[in-house]
């Protein structure tokens, strides 16, 4: 049974074990995310998600299978981004750093914790998603788009501590 919930300290280590499975592939060159070991994400990026509240798993089984951050905090890049709705910021919801542990990638968990966020964002009062990813990361670029997102600008950045980003802002409407 696959449940969604709030991260609490118990479960930094297998948030960071699912960030140290993507760092793997992606030195491994099966799969180019952007991101680079030890500078984004880390095992801080969890912690401090954690603490202020923002983060949360999937779980099936009582076992996390993706994690998350969830929250009304637009990156500094989004100010650059061209977005198509027009909306004050207690009415838009951002998803941020969505892994799923890559022993079960593929299977559909990816797409169900984005059915949680727009379900997340409507019981907080948020018709309005936004999310980023890099634009190497066509994985994600296809996901989103099956789920309905809108590519609206690709922002030049330094991001998360990572020089040269190229990043996908993407938008929905609820």
């Amino acid at each position: 049974m696959i449940t969604f919930r709030k991260a609490d300290h118990n479960d930094i280590d297998k948030i960071a074990e699912i960030y140290d499975e993507i760092h793997t592939d992606e030195e491994s060159g099966i799969v180019t995310i952007g991101w680079v070991r030890d500078i984004y994400p880390t095992i801080k990026t969890a912690e401090d998600s954690i603490i202020k509240g923002d983060m949360f798993v999937e779980e099936e089984d009582g076992i996390v299978v993706a994690a998350a951050k969830i929250n009304k905090e637009q990156v500094a890049e989004y100010i650059d981004a061209e977005w198509e709705y027009e909306a004050s910021d207690h009415e838009i919801m951002v998803l941020h750093t969505l892994v799923v542990s890559t022993k079960i990638k593929g299977e559909g968990y990816g797409s169900k914790f984005v059915d949680f966020y727009e379900k997340y964002a409507l019981e907080n009062g948020c018709r309005y998603l936004r999310m980023d990813t890099n634009v190497i990361n066509s994985a994600a670029r296809n996901l989103y788009k099956k789920l309905g997102y809108k590519e609206v600008s690709i922002v030049d950045s330094f991001f998360n501590g990572i020089a040269g980003v190229r990043l996908v802002c993407l938008e929905k409407k609820l």
